[in-house]
């Protein structure tokens, strides 16, 4: 069952070009959050998150999204290399679906295969205790999966204007 990483761009089109973006790092346990700034050039760390249950956590995105008026959300997909998905990306797609109806938001899925591994090799370069790059690596890796989605639809955007000049 090899499903490809939903990044096309139909889907990364139903957020809109401009505005406030958060990202999601998923977990059962924490999850990460960063924000792009008005023009989504940028992402920035933003929180951790200790998951505390469906209620808790819905006021926790509500507090949040009223904070940052974002216009959409970015949602890690975790991907196995091969490219196949597995059961934390069942969960990751579910949660998606979850936040995006609790805040009428659209929402894209990024694949996330090496935000964890990106942040944990910033994060090892700083002068931080192991708890303390614990502490920062969700949010971190939050951050590193939005700027990669960033990109890419700047890229895409780049591509389709390459193709429509004479």
């Amino acid at each position: 069952m090899n499903q490809s990483a939903p990044h096309s761009s139909a889907e990364n089109q139903s957020l809109p070009a401009a505005g406030v973006l958060l990202g999601i790092d998923y977990g059962t346990r924490r999850v990460g959050v960063s924000v792009s700034d008005m023009y989504q050039q940028y992402s920035s760390p933003l929180h951790n998150y200790q998951r505390q249950g469906p209620e808790a956590d819905r006021r926790f995105f509500v507090r949040l999204t009223e904070e940052y008026r974002p216009v959409g959300l970015v949602v890690g997909l975790p991907i196995h290399l091969s490219g196949d998905e597995s059961e934390k990306s069942r969960e990751a797609r579910a949660f998606a679906n979850w936040l995006s109806d609790v805040l009428s938001l659209p929402v894209a899925l990024q694949d996330e295969r090496f935000s964890t591994a990106q942040a944990e090799y910033f994060l090892a370069g700083a002068e931080l205790s192991r708890k303390q790059r614990k502490g920062r690596l969700d949010k971190l890796a939050a951050q590193v999966l939005l700027q990669a989605f960033l990109d890419s639809r700047r890229r895409q955007s780049a591509a389709v204007s390459d193709r429509e000049m004479p």
